[in-house]
């Protein structure tokens, strides 16, 4: 349906990147990148986790839920198993949280660091169901990959 080039979206996130290693703006910049380069989105962005639940960080798109417990909705099902969740129509999907009503399909990353500190989660959402496969998600992992290997990221996040 959507056929998204990963591999250049990859190479353009490295060069947006290059040389800069402040995470909340590295943060900033990738949900912009995301958000202008995919097609059918409503929604991309950054949750944190800091004490034990996940914040609102950098995004595009609509006001967001600022807080999610850890094992709630799709972001926090997503950081407490550690693994990315993609979820073809988000009102099926056991106590998601719904931010903008307009979401229909959403798929969420984990932010791991190779030591295995986890860090928050790429977010993103699209109006349309089934929007998301799993090519997405492991496009979007590398992404997030790129993403972490790029950042100074301090003790509170």
């Amino acid at each position: 349906m959507y056929n998204t080039d990963y591999l250049n979206l990859q190479r353009q996130l490295q060069s947006l990147l290059e040389g800069e290693t402040h995470w909340l703006a590295n943060l900033a910049n990738t949900s912009a990148l995301l958000f202008s380069e995919l097609e059918a989105l409503n929604w991309v962005g950054f949750y944190l986790l800091e004490d034990a639940e996940l914040v609102l960080g950098p995004f595009q798109g609509k006001p967001a839920c600022v807080r999610i417990q850890l094992g709630k909705g799709v972001c926090g099902t997503a950081a407490t198993r550690r693994e990315a969740i993609v979820v073809p129509d988000v009102h099926a999907f056991p106590g998601h949280i719904a931010c903008d009503a307009a979401s229909q399909s959403e798929v969420v990353i984990p932010m791991i660091t190779r030591e295995g500190r986890l860090l928050g989660v790429l977010d993103v959402d699209s109006p349309v169901l089934n929007r998301f496969t799993t090519d997405d998600a492991t496009g979007l992992a590398k992404i997030v990959e790129i993403l972490l290997d790029a950042c100074k990221w301090p003790r509170l996040v």
